[in-house]
């Protein structure tokens, strides 16, 4: 009798194991605002966690927007809006990545914070640690996993993620180079000015000797920045003279720290096997597929992982073609879906 008895406890103990072993709920996906600080500065940010299950550790990317005023959502309000990171941060939800995308200074939420009384003292390396900092955000919040982290940066912002992923702990599983400045900014600077100068004189706005001049005069001018002298604006059009003008005032600290890295440099920092996607467009006007040319050298030589480099046909540098004029290329998304994959 008890023999049958224990039977049925053991039985019934199987019986009432098996809901404790059921599927965990899942969560839905949602936004949340993150809050972090760097250099006195409180900084605002979006922390979009995909569909998971409760209690799952997800993969997550930092997303870094590209250069001047432009906001977590990758816009410069209100004369564009191209919603850049936003785009990023739904495309990456469909491979199961959180994302955080954030403020930069001078932008949205975040503002100019400690540097509201004197922008002037703002330079490069402020956005660099603010960037650190969200990272450290990212890595910390409750949903990630910090050693499955990614950073994602366009234009300036890969860059700085380049710089972040030589420095960061954990160091990232992978980069994510969309059309980045690869070259130092000054530098860069003059191949778009002598572009625009020379199809401007296709046009027969400018004679061949009008474009050699102003050539020349653009030329002088980078050197003058960079050797903190004033720069003679007398052979320069006007709105090219006003843009040098521009880097002598307030935002002469920024240009001179920005252009004082060169990223093919900043790649030896970066862990053997990290995983890197850097992509370029040939419809690109601001950052020539070209000019990846030596960064492409530096991480081969700092044994990075692939896929490496991936040309986009008709891309500009907003990452959108003909056929996309206001969302990004699928070839850009196809791109980096292999890369999280991979």
């Amino acid at each position: 009798m008890f023999r049958h008895l224990a039977a049925v406890v053991m039985t019934l103990a199987v019986v009432t194991v098996t809901p404790a072993e059921a599927t965990p709920a899942l969560v839905p996906a949602a936004d949340r605002e993150v809050v972090f600080k760097a250099d006195g500065t409180t900084a605002y940010g979006t922390l979009h966690v995909p569909e998971h299950r409760a209690g799952q550790r997800l993969r997550a990317a930092l997303l870094l927007p590209g250069s001047g005023p432009t906001d977590r959502d990758g816009n410069q309000p209100p004369g564009s809006s191209p919603d850049t990171l936003a785009q990023l941060a739904d495309a990456l939800d469909r491979d199961k990545i959180a994302t955080l995308r954030f403020d930069k200074y001078g932008t949205g939420r975040t503002g100019l914070g400690a540097y509201q009384d004197h922008p002037e003292e703002l330079d490069y390396p402020a956005f660099v640690r603010q960037a650190r900092a969200a990272y450290e955000s990212l890595r910390d919040q409750p949903e990630i996993d910090p050693h499955a982290l990614l950073v994602v940066g366009h234009s300036e912002g890969a860059m700085t993620g380049l710089l972040l992923g030589g420095t960061v702990r954990p160091r990232p599983a992978g980069l994510a180079l969309l059309q980045p400045q690869a070259i130092r900014m000054l530098d860069l600077v003059a191949l778009q000015l002598k572009a625009q100068i020379a199809e401007a004189t296709r046009q027969g706005q400018f004679t061949p000797q009008q474009q050699l001049t102003i050539n020349a005069a653009i030329d002088a001018g980078i050197t003058s920045l960079r050797e903190h002298r004033p720069v003679e604006t007398t052979d320069l059009p006007p709105a090219i003279a006003r843009l040098f003008q521009a880097f002598q005032g307030p935002n002469a600290r920024f240009v001179q720290s920005d252009d004082a890295v060169y990223p093919p440099d900043t790649a030896a920092a970066l862990r053997p096997g990290t995983k890197v996607l850097l992509t370029c467009g040939t419809n690109d006007a601001q950052v020539p597929c070209a000019t990846t040319n030596p960064l492409m050298t530096a991480l081969r030589r700092a044994h990075a992982a692939g896929p490496g480099r991936v040309t986009l046909p008709g891309v500009d540098h907003l990452m959108h073609d003909t056929d996309h004029p206001n969302t990004l290329t699928p070839l850009l998304l196809d791109a980096l879906n292999r890369f999280v994959r991979h």
